[in-house]
């Protein structure tokens, strides 16, 4: 049994929890790996993975033995457990695994256990055995109840936007969604929360920072000034000090300012450079991060999977002067999909919903019904999603074509890239 299939034996999410406990059981019967590690802790709605790149890219060029934790992969599994930005081997992760599953197996819980938090007892053990000297860890879902949330004393806590996502679980208000992310904050570690987050949200976070006594801190945006941001990525200043990135869009701009931010405070206990900050910067990318494929015709790719991220999406497009958009898009059934796809509307041409990436997909029926209730016009097309998007950007070159919706979609497109780009300009 391959590592990946072992993990794949457990529920996708796991018995419901309403603490850490369990999770702290896994980690105790593992021998406690967190105990000997230092973490940068991420959670938000949109924006922790681009963060966590950004940390990763930074820490990496300072010359600190990083791990980097996230979710979900793109490429292969091992996407998710990191060190130094490479993923771990095959072979070492089977090694992990074979050292940790009788210990699971025995566990009284171990039919309860989730999927993520098998994996996360895996990264552990594994960035512990490594001796990182920081490891960047992304929250799966939500904040105070995910299972990343077990540390108990990380560096920093850094936290993305704050919107409306995972409602089932998280709550239906922004208030709510801001109680489970300010969950991660820890007595004594600062929390730095990414600038323009609703009022409700920074209430709920100024209150819990005063009753954990975590120092609170905010980017001033007012002290951002951004001269360049196209599809090809961003320039600008802050205190003073000048910065690149080659992810495109403002949204990414903020990013970095909670990154940049998260970094100073904790200085005296993570030293790192202005020249390691714009480096890391300007190296960090994602696939589908509003990833240009190809050049001509120009096709983009992204992930953006909620009302916020599609928002931001659209915003990006029309800095980058992207005004007729064909949209080839996928969503999942737990997303608020009409109104994320409401958000292309003022750019989008057309949609063309695609199912058939993911077993949780919705069908492209469904989403096409979806979209034109909330006011977009749609064509659903036959065969693979591969032929869909190439026939389109055949017929089409000079609009831009789109392809978004969610990060399985992008994996789907990231496997199939080279027969749907083939020839292409890139």
């Amino acid at each position: 049994m391959t590592p990946v299939e072992y993990i794949s034996g457990f529920s996708r999410l796991g018995k419901r929890v309403s603490d850490l406990s369990r999770i702290g059981s896994l980690l105790e019967a593992v021998g406690r790996p967190q105990d000997s590690l230092r973490f940068i802790h991420i959670a938000g709605t949109n924006g922790k993975g681009s963060m966590a790149q950004m940390f990763s890219e930074i820490l990496v060029s300072e010359g600190y033995r990083t791990g980097l934790f996230t979710s979900p992969y793109i490429f292969t599994f091992n996407d998710r457990i990191r060190l130094d930005n490479s993923c771990i081997p095959d072979s070492e992760l089977a090694e992990v695994i074979s050292d940790i599953a009788p210990a699971i197996d025995a566990h009284p819980l171990r039919d309860s256990f989730s999927q993520f938090e098998v994996t996360q007892a895996a990264a552990f053990v594994w960035f512990a055995r490594k001796k990182c000297d920081v490891v960047v860890l992304e929250a799966g879902l939500g904040g105070l109840l995910d299972s990343t949330n077990i540390i108990e004393s990380p560096l920093v806590c850094a936290i993305g936007s704050i919107a409306l996502d995972h409602t089932d679980i998280l709550g239906d208000t922004v208030e709510q969604i801001a109680v489970q992310k300010a969950g991660i904050i820890k007595p004594g570690s600062p929390c730095v929360l990414s600038a323009g987050a609703p009022a409700g949200a920074v209430r709920v976070f100024r209150e819990t920072a005063a009753e954990k006594g975590s120092l609170l801190n905010i980017p001033n945006y007012a002290l951002c000034r951004v001269t360049r941001s196209d599809i090809t990525g961003s320039t600008f200043s802050y205190r003073g000090e000048e910065y690149e990135l080659t992810m495109p869009g403002l949204h990414q701009v903020n990013n970095a300012l909670t990154v940049i931010d998260s970094l100073r405070l904790i200085g005296d206990r993570l030293s790192v450079s202005g020249s390691s900050i714009k480096r890391g910067l300007a190296a960090a990318k994602l696939p589908g991060r509003v990833e240009v494929l190809s050049k001509d015709p120009l096709i983009i790719l992204d992930g953006s999977h909620n009302p916020d991220g599609m928002a931001a999406l659209a915003g990006t497009l029309k800095a980058g002067g992207c005004t007729s958009v064909r949209a080839v898009i996928g969503m999942h059934s737990d997303k608020n999909a009409a109104e994320a796809a409401s958000k292309l509307l003022p750019c989008t041409e057309r949609f063309y919903p695609v199912s058939g990436f993911s077993d949780r997909d919705i069908p492209a029926e469904k989403l096409a019904e979806m979209i034109e209730n909330s006011g977009g016009r749609t064509e659903v097309r036959s065969g693979e999603i591969a032929g869909v998007i190439r026939a389109l950007a055949e017929e089409y070159p000079g609009d831009v074509l789109l392809i978004c919706g969610s990060l399985y979609l992008v994996s789907y497109v990231k496997e199939h890239q080279a027969t749907i780009i083939n020839n292409y300009r890139q």
